[in-house]
């Protein structure tokens, strides 16, 4: 299996490179000399549960241009993010028909640190990768669908694992810069500290107006230090990691604003909207090999994180003198740990067991009413505890050798206490236990075609303050009480070849979900909605056609809706067509990259009578070499399309109107933008 393969990769090799690579150290500089493998072009076949499973490498994106940290996600095959709320906050996330919105069912860990905030002051699920410096990511290991029993809430759409390096092929530090007031410095050093042991420190700062009427003003700084090495057949990492950061915004803006000429496609009705946010982590891993195809993991964490948000969709809808500004919050410790043992018992039987702890002290979180700095009213405030257990196995057995199977087994069981400030009686406690099953079947037809047949089921948990509410906060109504749980059950069929150079994979999927979270624009947060069915295609390629030349493509295409009678029946936000594909090549010493993303249609409303226009954006770079010095420049948006980044249909009021107005509500992309860096390796 691919996570085997992995443990003992990472048992045998230092991290110095994508997945797969190999390192020498040298008598005269001590220094690592690596041969870089592409993750996504590794041999899958044999190894892999599901078609929709896969391995991304450093070097599959380390020339490719990234506007903004959440696109580390866009290294995934299929999954697109975009913005609709300025730099420091999380992205919005599609992925197979969904609109995760920040993260409500899909999953994220950086070497054993979850990423993922449940019961979060924006919305459940809250993924912000905005603290991951993209050039400390050695790989990315992917999965989509509920078909694996290591992975928990969140990710019945799908998961990704973060791996970062513990040693750098080699030191760098680098500087870019761009229009609207772009500035990044970034870099990285790392040492032995004995024979056994290293150490690797790394920062990045960055400013950034974008085109914004209402600038930005990003000031972002990351932070990271890690200490790692082995003590006979046990490795360890110790790291800490440090990130800050504060922006104005310019949200999604009224379409009827711009088409009469009150604002541009780069202006805002609101000058007082941004936020300020900051993470903090300590966190450990160690690892042992056992022999006999035996291996142990242990990771705990430590988190201290820290929300706050001030935001305005509907303008004077609810408040026509002092206007809707609303301030979110969200103050939080986060502590818990995992372990994994994996073991091979016969050379046909292999298992893999784990469990997952995590306990989140909310301190405060809640949402105020405001009018720039002055606080009008205190919607809801309070704390909430939870407390959450995960225990899971799974065997995998070769009936045959080209036949297997895998079959694993979830238990789940959440506790959580809410004391609710402004509505008392809001406050409350509930647990509850969730046990879900996975299967998968792999047969190798030929030396390079395997087929799968996958099956499972997910879940995410609700927001556990509406699990527990009574009353309604806003109007004091009789509130209606969400399940702790929402699961989700999906099937998938997939074929995988593989010859040299050339992958392709391909996944006919669908997926149930007992409820829908579904974004709501006029309140800034998710709302539960009725059971949903997504059903559809995914084709995903790689070919390194020869030294010089790569190629990578994915497209996905599904069908989406609500388990209701009714021509109703389209779940807003819920994209049919997505497509990505890219270009690399490779003339040392210059590389010359291109990057196609393509978001295609969607509705808005659920009588599809309101749809988006497709997305299509164009990334393209250069790269040139001298020495020890990197020169490169990217081009973001080089056809310069005037689409939107993000879309969605609501009743908003403006100053001066009588009375509300359903509209468009959109997000442009950023228009053309040239950069330049200039890097120093050492």
């Amino acid at each position: 299996m691919i996570r085997t393969s992995a443990i003992a990769l990472l048992a045998g090799l230092t991290s110095v490179s994508a997945y797969a690579q190999t390192a020498d150290l040298t008598d005269d500089e001590n220094r690592l000399s690596t041969v870089e493998v592409h993750g996504r072009g590794l041999e899958l076949i044999g190894e892999a549960q599901a078609a929709s499973q896969g391995v991304v490498g450093y070097a599959d994106f380390e020339d490719r241009p990234l506007s903004r940290a959440g696109e580390l996600v866009e290294v995934i095959p299929g999954v697109i993010a975009t913005q609709h709320s300025g730099e420091g906050k999380a992205n919005q996330f599609f992925l197979r028909g969904f609109n995760l919105d920040h993260g409500s069912d899909f999953s994220a860990v950086v070497d054993g640190v979850p990423l993922s905030m449940r019961s979060h002051g924006h919305g459940q699920g809250y993924l912000d990768l905005n603290p991951v410096i993209p050039e400390l990511v050695e790989r990315v290991d992917y999965q989509k669908g509920p078909y694996f029993a290591d992975t928990g809430d969140f990710s019945v759409a799908g998961a990704g694992t973060y791996t970062l390096y513990s040693e750098l092929a080699e030191n760098f530090v680098e500087l870019k810069v761009g229009e609207d007031g772009y500035l990044r410095t970034v870099g990285g050093y790392s040492t032995p500290l004995s024979e056994t042991t290293s150490l690797l420190i790394a920062g990045e700062f960055q400013n950034y107006d974008g085109p914004w009427e209402n600038a930005q003003e990003v000031e972002k700084i990351s932070g990271l230090a890690r200490l790692s090495g082995d003590f006979g057949t046990w490795n360890y990492t110790l790291t800490a990691m440090a990130y800050d950061n504060n922006w104005v915004s310019s949200e999604q803006i009224p379409l009827r604003a711009v088409q009469s000429g009150q604002i541009s496609r780069f202006g805002s009705l609101d000058d007082d909207l941004g936020g300020d946010v900051s993470r903090y982590s300590l966190s450990g891993q160690l690892g042992f090999d056992h022999g006999d195809g035996a291996s142990t993991e242990i990771s705990a964490f430590l988190v201290d994180s820290s929300f706050s948000l001030t935001s305005n969709f509907t303008y004077f809808l609810a408040d026509p003198v002092n206007g809707d500004e609303f301030h979110q919050f969200d103050e939080r410790t986060i502590m818990g740990g995992s372990i994994r043992h994996e073991r091979e018992l016969s050379d046909r039987l292999e298992i893999h067991t784990g469990a997952q702890l995590r306990y989140d002290d909310i301190s405060d979180v809640g949402l105020e009413l405001t009018a720039g700095p002055t606080v009008l009213q205190t919607v809801n405030r309070g704390s909430v505890e939870e407390f959450s257990l995960g225990v899971w196995g799974e065997a995998e057995y070769h009936f045959t050798p080209t036949l297997r199977g895998s079959f694993g087994l979830r238990a789940e069981y959440y506790d959580g206490e809410v004391t609710a400030d402004i509505v008392p009686q809001n406050s409350g406690s509930i647990d509850d236990t969730l046990v879900t099953p996975n299967a998968s079947l792999a047969w190798r037809a030929s030396d390079h075609v395997e087929l799968y047949a996958s099956y499972g089921r997910g879940f995410h948990t609700n927001d556990i303050r509406g699990t527990v509410i009574q009353t309604d906060p806003a109007s004091g109504q009789p509130a209606t009480q969400a399940p702790l749980f929402s699961e989700g059950e999906g099937y998938e069929l997939g074929a995988r070849f593989e010859r040299g150079d050339f992958n392709l994979s391909a996944a006919l999927f669908t997926l149930e979900l007992d409820s829908e979270l579904i974004f709501v624009g006029d309140a800034g947060t998710t709302e539960i909605n009725d059971a949903t069915t997504r059903t559809g295609v995914e084709l995903t390629s790689f070919w390194r056609a020869n030294d010089w030349l790569t190629l990578d493509a994915s497209a996905a295409f599904t069908d989406a809706e609500f388990n209701v009678s009714g021509p109703d029946t389209a779940i807003p936000n819920a994209v049919e067509t997505v497509f990505g594909g890219g270009m690399h090549l490779d003339f040392e010493p210059w590389v010359f990259t291109a990057r196609l993303r393509y978001l295609g249609e969607a509705p808005l409303i659920e009588d599809s009578s309101v749809t988006t226009d497709p997305t299509t954006i164009l990334n393209l770079g250069a790269n040139y070499t001298w020495n020890t010095i990197d020169f490169g420049l990217e081009v973001l948006n080089a056809l310069d399309a005037e689409d939107n980044d993000i879309s969605y249909f609501y009743e908003s009021q403006l100053q001066g109107e009588a009375n509300p107005v359903e509209d468009i509500h959109f997000k442009p992309v950023e228009p053309r933008q040239v950069r330049f860096r200039v890097r120093y390796n050492f």
